[in-house]
This record gives structure tokens, sequence and C-alpha cells, in this order.
């Protein structure tokens, strides 16, 4: 696809999901994003998509369907980033946010990293670690406004992974398939015990031609009590054992 081919379609899918931005800054990175991310994917499993369309609505539609719940100076941290998402299109967007992008495969926050340097986003850092580790590092918890965490694990288990990074009065967001309206009624008793409260589930399907594509959920819960320190505990007591 051309560049000019790339930025119509860019707007024209942002405009159907209703995505506010700057497109003139933000499309011409997005078309850079690309292109490292399929010629990396030539040798490196990054991502089964390989259209550029539907790049730009499942990844880059889909990273982007949560800016309205980002306030400004925010800072993010992004749990099991895997090749960016959403974190990259995030920083992108978003120059006044700061994001941490975290994920425990080595391989995968070395691209992330090296082409956040490539596309001059210094409002990001990608960092190798579990999160149930990384936690509990000096300075580390409950200091980030927001936790997102995008098709990474079953929400009763991702609650317990991020909500405690966010501070008292910020958010954890995940962004949910089709299975997203399960795992908000089975996340009640996760959501209350690692001090978020106000949980809501929002519909952000994704839209292409005019039409309904994909199901998506935004699930959004406010940080209004301190985490117990007892959690996350050790991942295989989270895995058998989910809140």
């Amino acid at each position: 696809m051309t560049y000019d081919a790339f930025f119509e379609k860019c707007e024209d899918i942002f405009k159907l999901n209703q995505i506010s931005t700057q497109s003139k800054k933000v499309i011409p990175k997005l078309f850079e994003l690309t292109e490292i991310m399929l010629k990396v994917n030539e040798q490196m499993n990054l991502t089964t998509i390989t259209d550029q369309e539907q790049i730009i609505l499942k990844h880059y539609a889909d990273s982007l369907s949560i800016l309205p719940y980002i306030p400004k100076f925010a800072k993010i941290i992004d749990v099991g980033c895997g090749a960016g998402f959403p974190s990259l299109p995030l920083a992108i967007a978003r120059e006044d946010i700061e994001i941490v992008s975290l994920d425990s495969t080595e391989k995968r926050i070395k691209y992330v990293q090296s082409t956040a340097s490539s596309l001059g986003l210094n409002n990001l850092t990608a960092i190798t670690a579990r999160a149930e580790n990384y936690a509990k590092e000096e300075g580390v918890r409950e200091s980030f406004d927001i936790a997102v965490a995008r098709a990474v694990a079953d929400l009763p288990v991702l609650c317990e992974l991020c909500i405690p990074f966010v501070r008292i009065g910020g958010s954890f967001i995940a962004m949910k398939a089709s299975k997203g309206d399960d795992e908000f009624s089975r996340s009640q008793d996760a959501i209350r015990l690692c001090g978020c409260d106000n949980a809501q589930i929002i519909q952000a399907d994704l839209t292409q031609n005019g039409t309904a594509f994909e199901k998506r959920r935004i699930i959004l819960a406010q940080k209004v009590a301190p985490t117990p320190k007892n959690f996350p505990r050790n991942f295989s007591q989270i895995s058998k054992k989910p809140l």
C-alpha cells in the first residue's frame, strides 16, 4: 500500500471508529511503524495480521480506542505489551503521556524499544520483566495513573497483575474482545479486592465500511484504595486460583 493510500485508509477507518487524532502528525508515524513491523515480522513472530488495512483496523484503531479515557500527561504502564500494542500507537498519538511497555519476552521488548527509538518516541520505555515481579520493585507499585492490558489474560488474572501498579485516583483499563462481557461479570470480586471500584464495561466494536466488524469491550475501573500488600501473588498462585 502506498503512503497516500495508507493515509486515506487511516482517516476513513479512524472516522468510522470515532478516533480523534492529529492525522498529519500521527498517520506518517503509523506508516513507518507498519513498515518496520512487517519487515521484522518476516524474521520474528510479531503479528499474524499482515494486510495493511487490517493492521490499521485491528491494531491501530483498536489501540487508540482508549484515548478518551487517558488524561493529559498521564503516566501509563502497558502490561504484557507484546509487539507494542496499545503502547506504540498511544505514544505516537499522545506526545504528552509517558508509557512503560512491560513484557516478559526479551526479544519483543528489544523490538518495541528499537522501534520506539526509530520513530523518535522519547515518551516510551520498554522493560523486560514479569508483571508480578516488577510491581514489587522499589518506586514502581502504585506509581502509574493508568495500567492497561490488551488481549493478555483472563480478566480476574489481569486485575491482580495490573491494579497494583495504579495510584489511588488512577484507572485500570482492560481491552477485551468477544469474551469481555463474560469476563467482566466474573471479575467483580477481583476488581474490588485489588482496590478498584466504579467498574464499567464500554462497547467499542470495531467498524469497517459502516458495519460492526469485530466485538470489542473496554473495561474501566477506578482505583479507590491501596491494593493489599499480598497482591500480586506468584503467577502460579494467580493462575491456579484467580481472585
